[in-house]
C-alpha cells in the first residue's frame, strides 16, 4: 500500500466516507487558501488599506469564536453530514455573493465584511461536524496513518491552492477566484452528501441545546491532558498568528528583500507539513501526547529566526522543519482524541479545540503593532518565541501528557473503550 492511500481494513461506509471526506477537503482547501489573498486584494482594489484588510479577516473570525460551541452541539446533536452540507451551501452563497459584488466594482467595506462574516459562521458550524465525522471513519488501529493521510492531502492542496490563487489573482483579478471558491464549496458539499451515514447508532435525544453544551463542557474540563493542550495552543497559537501576520512581513520588507522571500518561507512551512504528514503515515509513536507535544518546540524557531534576522536560505529551513514537526503534533492530536473521546461528544469536544485554537489569535494581532512600539520588534519576537516554549513546557507537567499510550485493536477489545466499538463497527 502507498503512503497516500487510504486504510484498506474496515467496514465499507467508514472507508467509502473516509475516501469522500478527503476528497471534498481537498477541493474547500484548493479554494479556500486562494480565496483568502483574493478577499485581501479585493479590499485593497476597492481603496481600503491595511486596516481595512484586517477588519475583514476580523469579520470572519469573531462569528468563527462565537458560534463554535453552538456549532458542535448542533453537530453532535443533528446527523453531521447535514450540518456539512448546510455550511458549505452558506460558504458558496457568500464567496458568490462577494464575487458578484467585486466582479460588478465598488464593493462596500460593509458588503465585504457582512459576507465574510456569513463564512465565519457557515465555518463555526462545519469545522466540529467535519472533524467528528472524519474521527468516526477510520478504524482504531488504522486511525494514525488514516488522518495522516487526509492531513497531508489537505495540506498539499492548501499549498497548491494559495500559489495557484496568487496567480490567478494576478492574471484574472481577486473576484474570479473568489467565484472559483463558491464552485468549490457546491462541489464540496455535493460530494458530502453522499456520506452514508446508515451505520451510526442512533443518538438518545438530550435535554436541549444548554444540556448539551454542558455535557460537552464536563467532558472536557474532567480531562486534564485535553483542556491542558487547548490551553497551550490557544497561547502557541496567538503569539504565531501575530508574528506570521504582523512581524514577518515587516522583518521581510526591511531585512530579507520584500514579500516574495516572506511568501517563499511561508510556502516552506507548507511544504514542511505536508512532509510531516508523510512522515506519519509510517511512525506510530507510542506515547502520542508526548511525542507530539515535544515536537512544538520548534515553533518557536521562526520568532527567533525573525528576531536575529536570520538570510532567507536559513529562514526557509526553519519554517521548514517547525511545520513538518507542529505536524506530527497534529497527527498525534487528532489520533488521541479519536481514541478517548466517546463518539458521540466528538464533535463538542472538537468546537472546545477549535475554539482555543482561534480565541486568542484576534487579540494577539492587535496587540502586534502596541507591542513593537513599546518593547520593539526584536523583542516582541524574542517574546513570542519565548511564550511558545514556555507553554509546551508548561503542558508537559500534567501526567496524562506524557503517558498517554497508543491503544492496539487488543488493548481496545479487552478494555471495553469506545476504541473497541470503532474497531468493530467503525461507529461515527
Amino acid at each position: 500500500m502507498t503512503p497516500a492511500s487510504p486504510p484498506s481494513p474496515g467496514p465499507s461506509a467508514p472507508r467509502r466516507n473516509y475516501r469522500l471526506l478527503t476528497a471534498a477537503a481537498v477541493v474547500t482547501n484548493l479554494g479556500g487558501n486562494g480565496a483568502l489573498i483574493a478577499a485581501a486584494f479585493a479590499v485593497l482594489d476597492a481603496g481600503g488599506d491595511g486596516g481595512d484588510v484586517g477588519l475583514v479577516a476580523a469579520s470572519r473570525t469573531l462569528p468563527l469564536v462565537v458560534f463554535l460551541l453552538i456549532g458542535g452541539a448542533v453537530a453532535d446533536r443533528l446527523p453531521r453530514h447535514r450540518v456539512m452540507v448546510a455550511a458549505n451551501a452558506l460558504n458558496c452563497l457568500s464567496q458568490a455573493a462577494f464575487a458578484v459584488l467585486v466582479l460588478a466594482g465598488h464593493p462596500q467595506l460593509w458588503q465585504m465584511m457582512l459576507l465574510t462574516a456569513l463564512g465565519g459562521t457557515g465555518q463555526a458550524f462545519f469545522s466540529p461536524a467535519a472533524e467528528g465525522m472524519l474521527m468516526s471513519s477510520v478504524q482504531g488501529e488504522h486511525a494514525g496513518r488514516a488522518f495522516a493521510v487526509f492531513r497531508m492531502a489537505m495540506q498539499g492542496a492548501g499549498l497548491g491552492g494559495a500559489a495557484l490563487g496568487g496567480a490567478m489573482v494576478a492574471a484574472l483579478g481577486p473576484g474570479w477566484v473568489l467565484a472559483a471558491d463558491a464552485a468549490a464549496f457546491a462541489v464540496a458539499g455535493a460530494l458530502r452528501a453522499f456520506l452514508d451515514v446508515g451505520h451510526i447508532p442512533p443518538r438518545e435525544a438530550g435535554g436541549g441545546m444548554l444540556a448539551d453544551l454542558r455535557e460537552g463542557w464536563r467532558e472536557f474540563a474532567g480531562r486534564p491532558w485535553l483542556w491542558g493542550i487547548v490551553v497551550q495552543f490557544s497561547i502557541a497559537n496567538a503569539v504565531v498568528g501575530a508574528a506570521d501576520a504582523v512581524y514577518g512581513p515587516l522583518v521581510a520588507r526591511d531585512e530579507l528583500g520584500g514579500a516574495g522571500p516572506w511568501g517563499l518561507a511561508l510556502a516552506c512551512f507548507g511544504g514542511g507539513t505536508v512532509a510531516g504528514a508523510l512522515l506519519m503515515t509510517r511512525w506510530k509513536p507510542r506515547r502520542l501526547l508526548l511525542a507530539g507535544t515535544l515536537c512544538v518546540f520548534p515553533l518557536a524557531l521562526p520568532s527567533a529566526a525573525l528576531a536575529v534576522p536570520v538570510p532567507v536560505g536559513a529562514l526557509c529551513a526553519v519554517m521548514f522543519l517547525s511545520g513538518a514537526l507542529v505536524e506530527v503534533f497534529g497527527v498525534s492530536w487528532m489520533t488521541a482524541l479519536h481514541q478517548e473521546i466517546p463518539e458521540d461528544k466528538l464533535s463538542r469536544i472538537s468546537a472546545y479545540d477549535w475554539f482555543g485554537s482561534v480565541a486568542l489569535v484576534p487579540l494577539a494581532t492587535a496587540l502586534a503593532g502596541p507591542a513593537e512600539q513599546t518593547f520593539g520588534r526584536t523583542a516582541s519576537l524574542w517574546g513570542c518565541s519565548a511564550l511558545v516554549v514556555v507553554v509546551t513546557a508548561a503542558v508537559l507537567t500534567v501526567p496524562d501528557v506524557r503517558n498517554l499510550r497508543r491503544r492496539t485493536r487488543e488493548v481496545a477489545v479487552r478494555s471495553g473503550s469506545a476504541d473497541a466499538e470503532r474497531a468493530v463497527g467503525g461507529l461515527g
